[in-house]
């Protein structure tokens, strides 16, 4: 399996994408290179190693020796760096250098767009300190500085799902109308007819497509604006951690489909507002131009496992838009020293008056 690193320009150090200059940032002489910059110098150093008779792997990277599926070589400093199937990008970890692995985006896992990081690790962590100040009994290894230095940018894989649905609606409505003169009251219904027809437009339905995430996690974080969208190009995943899908748009096409319907039906009825009841009698939705896209979007992470329950609680950080979802472990040590604080004055207080009544 070939390994691509970004290297400097100038330096050769280890390139990674930068979310607040939306650049790629050498950590070593702090140089900024746009997109366009390290492809012409990626076309330029392709040429030379033509002319001289070498292969190349990955545009502007050296590539190393094939070796097992979840295995490959450092293109810097040749160290083996060992993942699972499904990480498609990560870290070298004698060298620090960011490392992605070519072969695991190629082809049918070839992602169609990504959403790039617009929050950075900065950013991430005084988001993170304020969600988590407001939360009063969470045992301090939690947000401890090992555990925030922990936090993780990572693009998860979605499938993005776009249609039309055309709906119809057959229906009775009925307005009634109250009114009293004398001492008789008066009740007036009036029956219609009802119709609906419409074509609606869905784009961009998100779903997990990673069996081993946690679905809260992945999808707590949705929805990400598709405007940040960007063609797929391997350089934005240097400076982070990727995960290629292991889900195929089958398996969610049912539950996505009914959840499309549902959403038409509910429109149309929507739209047949003003009677004081409405009995519909038939309605459809028929789906056309059904097309999937596969995408990376931007996911900050932070884990943490209960030391007694042995439980996985998450920390999860949209890294486009910047909403939050999460579990929380409790620390019952301190909801004990609350209750105690708060109970035990007013046991006394209970005490002392019952003593003297």
């Amino acid at each position: 399996m070939a390994a691509i690193t970004y290297q400097c320009p100038n330096c050769g150090g280890g390139l990674a994408f930068d979310p607040g200059t939306q650049k790629y940032k050498c950590e070593y002489c702090l140089s900024f290179f746009g997109l366009e910059e390290l492809e012409e110098e990626a076309q330029t150093a392709e040429n030379g190693a033509a002319k001289a008779g070498a292969q190349t792997s990955g545009g502007m990277s050296s590539a190393g020796a094939p070796v097992e599926a979840v295995s490959c070589l450092c293109p810097s400093c040749g160290a083996q760096v060992v993942t699972d199937e499904t990480t498609a990008a990560s870290f070298c970890y004698y060298c620090h250098n960011p490392v992605i692995i070519e072969g695991r985006l190629k082809g049918g896992y070839h992602p169609d767009c990504i959403i790039p990081f617009s929050i950075d690790r900065k950013q991430a962590e005084e988001i993170f300190r304020g969600w988590i100040g407001r939360k009063r009994f969470v045992p301090r290894d939690f947000y401890s500085p090992r555990q925030v230095e922990s936090m993780t940018g990572v693009y998860f894989p979605y499938w993005l799902y776009s249609c039309q649905v055309d709906g119809s609606l057959e229906g009775e409505g009925v307005r009634m109308r109250v009114w009293t003169a004398g001492n008789l009251r008066y009740t007036e219904n009036k029956i219609y007819q009802v119709s609906r027809r419409g074509q609606m437009d869905v784009d961009n339905v998100a779903r997990n497509a990673l069996k081993k995430n946690n679905a809260r996690l992945s999808e707590g974080v949705l929805p990400f604006l598709p405007e940040g969208q960007k063609p797929f190009h391997m350089s934005y995943l240097t400076g982070f951690q990727a995960e290629r899908r292991d889900m195929e748009s089958g398996e969610l096409a049912e539950a996505v489909e009914r959840e499309v319907k549902d959403l038409a039906s509910m429109r149309l009825k929507e739209s047949a507002e003003g009677y004081s009841s409405l009995k519909i009698r038939a309605q459809s939705a028929q789906i056309q131009n059904a097309r999937w896209y596969y995408g990376l979007f931007p996911v900050w992470t932070l884990t943490y496992k209960g030391p007694k329950d042995g439980k996985i609680y998450y920390f999860a950080l949209n890294g486009q838009t910047g909403k939050v979802c999460g579990e929380l472990p409790v620390d019952y040590g301190r909801l004990a020293v609350l209750f105690l604080a708060v109970f035990l004055p007013l046991l006394a207080l209970f005490l002392i008056g019952g003593y003297f009544l």
